[in-house]
C-alpha cells in the first residue's frame, strides 16, 4: 500500500466514525457546601461571580470583558474576548427560578461556534448545607461530534475543579 492510500484510509475512517456517534453531550456534577441555600443561590445567580470559581476564567487574565443588563436577572450578558486559551463568547441568563435554578446559555465564537446550555441548581439539604448541581449540555455537529467523549471527560474534570473552588469561596464567606 502506498502512503497516499494509507492516508486516504485514515481520513475515511475519521469521517465515517462520526456518522455513527451521538452529537449531544451532557455532563452533570455536584458538590455539598456548608452554607444556606439562599447564600449559595445569591452568589451563583450573579454571572460576574462565576469568574471567581470558573476554571476557564483564569485562562487569560487580560481578556476583554463586557457586561449588558443587570447581573443576576434574566437577559444579563457577560461577554469576553481573550487569547487562544480563553477564546471568545458570551453567557446570558435565560431563565431563573429564584432560590432554586439558573439557566444560562453560553455562546462560544472562538475557537469554534457552539452554544451550550448551562444549568445551576441549589437544593437545601439542612439549614446550613446545600447541594449545588452544575449541568452542561451542548451539541457538536459532524464531524466534530467525534470529540463528544473527550469533551465530556474534560468538562467533568473542569466542573469538579470549579466546584471545589466554589465550595472554598462560599464557605470562607
Amino acid at each position: 500500500m502506498s502512503v497516499l492510500t494509507i492516508l486516504a484510509c485514515i481520513v475515511a475512517v475519521i469521517l465515517i466514525i462520526p456518522l455513527f456517534m451521538r452529537k449531544v453531550h451532557h455532563v452533570q456534577r455536584e458538590i455539598m457546601v456548608n452554607v444556606t441555600a439562599q447564600q449559595a443561590f445569591s452568589f451563583l445567580k450573579m454571572l460576574k461571580n462565576h469568574e471567581k470559581f470558573n476554571k476557564w476564567a483564569g485562562a487569560d487574565p487580560s481578556r476583554k470583558e463586557e457586561f449588558k443588563g443587570n447581573d443576576g436577572t434574566p437577559g444579563f450578558i457577560y461577554a469576553w474576548n481573550g487569547n487562544k486559551n480563553a477564546g471568545q463568547g458570551e453567557k446570558e441568563i435565560m431563565k431563573m427560578i429564584e432560590g432554586q435554578k439558573i439557566e444560562v446559555d453560553i455562546r462560544f465564537v472562538k475557537p469554534f461556534k457552539v452554544t451550550a446550555h448551562f444549568h445551576i441548581t441549589t437544593e437545601a439539604l439542612t439549614d446550613n448545607q446545600t447541594k449545588v448541581i452544575l449541568s452542561n449540555t451542548s451539541a457538536l455537529m459532524y464531524p466534530l461530534n467525534i470529540m463528544v467523549p473527550m469533551v465530556e471527560k474534560s468538562l467533568a474534570k473542569d466542573m469538579d475543579e470549579s466546584l471545589n473552588v466554589l465550595k472554598k469561596l462560599l464557605e470562607q464567606g
